[in-house]
């Protein structure tokens, strides 16, 4: 299954776009336990039966499940509904719930979830009358070890909606105040847009640590498993504000992987401001992102904002030791989406903060070419320098925060506000070349504090073609400035990197405005 066929099919509860399906435990990994019996459990065990899952070869999980539940349609899966009374915890005294998610349609591969109290884990067994059933087509009698295919959890504060959602492959995403979902993250992403398939880990076992009463904190062990390697997880979970997501995982590969992706976010962008390629909606902005932000090993911010590419782009930032990445929907002006639907304009970035030294590598960035928004086509990741062996053990710790704010932002500089392109030239002056516009607002940082003939110079550098018609003024609408200039590009049709800064003397104002633009074709150079 293609990643297109696969981000689509399941379109997520609540209106939010879509999580890839889900995958089954193999036979061999049922000495976790079976359902109901006790069985001792701690991370320490689970890295262990991970190391000793990658010394065995690979088998696909994929199994089959009764025909009742194969040949549902869609309105019919959908109206399978957990029955909130039977929430994991709902009757202990801790303020978290956790609901289930039944099998069927496109969710065909079990995953086996256990709670785990006072060390001891239990397997949740398949209870029918945990769901209610609203479609057409009975589901008839149904085998006691069916399974589930994920869960969701929510929080006292508002029981009627979940905080986090894992399903799909090993695919998991979160919320902050604003109780919408948006993009996603995924424990682990091997070979994201190279020239050949994508391999899907899946998260094949949970394990829920009951938390102890009046916690704020949850729990969750994770089994990952895939052709490439095996690996443990342990999500603590933080809601508030921001949802925040202590992350560990350590991996134990099978065989060496050609693009490995640390920390993988997942989101969609179809068209905004500054690339309206598929701009034929009613809606003038259609994205869950807008830009990836980094804050790179010297302290330096990058912004790039995204794009629809016509093909395929990779773009790779090196680096040190990173001190934390994200993919961020800074725009948060519902005017911008007139959606009052799936409100693009709440939804949640998302931020990953390196916990210890990383080492060298490049935090990727992958832009895939969509028609709608129900495919998620933007990854985001950290792909170390150096390859993941077999017979290693590697260890990373992060700190995941989502919401409408990251944790970290250049306080000390303005941050870009908005981009816009399109074609150059000067207004009322006949056209004899063809020539593309940008113009970039920043504001924050000292940018209130210029004085009005403060000399505001915007440093910009292209890797081909010219620049021209360049300026830099104060933007009273925002607090800011905005900076313009036109590219005039050469004869290729290759991307061009741009980079800009605006800076007063040799102090530097703003963060690093980065963006890819590739020339159109020369019939359409007008």
């Amino acid at each position: 299954m293609d990643r297109r066929t696969l981000i689509k099919t399941f379109i997520a509860l609540a209106g939010a776009p879509a999580l890839p399906l889900s995958a089954l435990m193999s036979s061999r990994q049922a000495q976790a336990g079976s359902p109901g019996e006790a069985r001792p459990f701690s991370y320490g065990w689970l890295k262990e039966h991970a190391r000793s899952l990658a010394g065995e070869p690979w088998t696909s999980g994929e199994g089959s499940l009764p025909d009742s539940l194969k040949n549902l349609s869609w309105d019919d899966y959908q109206g399978i509904r957990f029955r909130p009374q039977e929430a994991l915890w709902r009757n202990s005294d801790n303020p978290f719930q956790v609901q289930l998610f039944h099998l069927g349609l496109y969710f065909r591969s079990p995953v086996r979830i256990h709670e785990v109290e006072n060390g001891q884990a239990r397997e949740l067994a398949y209870e029918p009358d945990y769901f209610r059933y609203q479609g057409e087509q009975p589901l008839g009698t149904l085998p006691g070890d069916l399974g589930y295919a994920g869960f969701r959890v929510h929080f006292h504060t508002d029981y009627k909606r979940d905080l986090a959602a894992f399903l799909g492959a090993s695919y998991f995403r979160a919320v902050g105040a604003d109780m919408q979902y948006g993009l996603s993250a995924r424990g682990l992403a091997i070979d994201t847009g190279l020239n050949r398939e994508e391999e899907f880990p899946q998260f094949t076992a949970f394990w829920l640590e009951k938390p102890a009463p009046d916690s704020h904190q949850l729990v969750v062990y994770a089994l990952l498993d895939s052709p490439s390697t095996t690996g443990a997880y342990a999500f603590t979970m933080t809601p508030g504000a921001n949802m925040v997501m202590k992350v560990d995982a350590a991996l134990y590969p099978r065989k060496p992987m050609e693009r490995v992706g640390i920390a993988p976010l997942t989101s969609m962008y179809q068209t905004g401001e500054n690339h309206r390629r598929m701009a034929n909606d009613w809606r003038p902005e259609i994205h869950d992102s807008d830009g990836l932000a980094v804050h790179n090993g010297q302290g330096e911010w990058l912004w790039r904002p995204l794009v629809n590419p016509r093909s395929v782009r990779v773009s790779s930032f090196v680096d040190q030791n990173p001190r934390g990445f994200g993919l961020l929907q800074r725009d948060r002006d519902f005017a911008n989406y007139q959606d009052d639907g799936v409100f693009y304009d709440k939804r949640p970035s998302a931020w990953v903060e390196p916990q210890g030294e990383w080492g060298a590598g490049s935090v990727m960035l992958v832009e895939i070419p969509t028609r709608d928004e129900t495919f998620d086509n933007i990854v985001a990741f950290w792909n170390p320098e150096e390859p993941l062996l077999p017979g290693n053990e590697y260890l990373f710790a992060y700190r995941l925060t989502w919401g409408s704010e990251p944790p970290q932002k250049p306080e000390e500089l303005a941050t870009v506000q908005a981009t816009r392109t399109g074609i150059g030239g000067v207004i009322g002056q006949e056209r004899t070349y063809f020539s593309w516009r940008f113009a970039v607002d920043f504001a924050g940082g000292p940018l209130p504090l210029l004085a009005d003939d403060a000399v505001v110079e915007p440093v910009i550098t292209a890797s081909r073609g010219r620049v021209e018609i360049t300026s830099a003024r104060p933007l009273a609408a925002i607090g800011g400035y905005r900076a313009m200039f036109d590219l005039v590009p050469d004869d290729s049709h290759e991307p061009i990197d741009l980079r800009l800064q605006l800076k007063l003397g040799d102090q530097v104002l703003t963060e690093t405005w980065l963006y890819q633009y590739t020339p159109p074709p020369q019939q359409e150079r007008v």
